[in-house]
């Protein structure tokens, strides 16, 4: 994953993953200083590849772990979102390097954000020092990462059946959960059946999926 700025598509639609999925901490960043402190210096120490520790952290902003915690909530609730801040410009840079439309388009994105998560030595680091904690935050049905990953390539498939470029057999929801597990399970192979993470299968099963939707015109 990418902490700078996406190319700018039409929709960026991954900076659409917080408002469709709103969480404690997202709703407070940008209002309150104090979250909005706290959540920058943690997002610097997870870049930098260092351990997010909430006693550190609270001592790193002089104040005490209950205002801490008071402020952004506990140590998932924090990690969670820091890593969809860096979702958001990896997913929106991926769906800009598509110039594609229909399945073609959906296909290009996902299989661009599987192989940035795959090539992201910082992210590679956290998920391998704490792969019981990722599984949960990332993958859990109930995480906001996981649920705002799926709000956000249904909107993607959205654009594509509204302009007419794709169909689908299935609910646009539906089909946004099983292309997202699809990409869970090949982006996270190593922690899921310890395999090695591999885009070029994940592409290949996102085929596999969106056949339907380039056959029923």
């Amino acid at each position: 994953m990418t902490a700078l700025a996406a190319p700018p598509r039409a929709t960026g639609l991954g900076s659409l993953g917080a408002t469709l999925v709103p969480s404690p901490l997202s709703e407070r960043l940008g209002t309150h200083e104090d979250a909005e402190r706290a959540f920058r210096a943690a997002r610097h120490r997870f870049i930098a590849g260092d351990r997010i520790d909430m006693s550190a952290l609270a001592a790193e902003l002089g104040v005490d772990r209950t205002s801490l915690f008071r402020w952004v909530g506990n140590r998932d609730a924090l990690l969670a979102e820091i890593l969809w801040s860096l979702a958001v410009p990896t997913f929106d840079a991926a769906d800009a390097a598509t110039h594609e439309q229909g399945a073609d388009r959906v296909e290009g994105a996902l299989t661009r954000f599987v192989r940035d998560l795959i090539t992201a030595d910082y992210f590679r680091g956290w998920i391998t020092r704490e792969p019981s904690r990722a599984l949960r935050i990332l993958t859990g049905a109930a995480a906001p990462v996981h649920r705002r990953f799926v709000a956000i390539v249904e909107r993607l498939l959205e654009e594509e059946i509204a302009a007419g470029r794709m169909t689908t057999p299935l609910p646009p929801h539906d089909l946004a959960t099983v292309l997202v597990r699809v990409a869970e399970s090949y982006a996270y192979a190593d922690l899921i059946a310890g395999e090695r993470p591999d885009a070029g299968r994940a592409a290949a099963a996102f085929a596999l999926v969106l056949a339907a939707t380039r056959t029923a015109r």
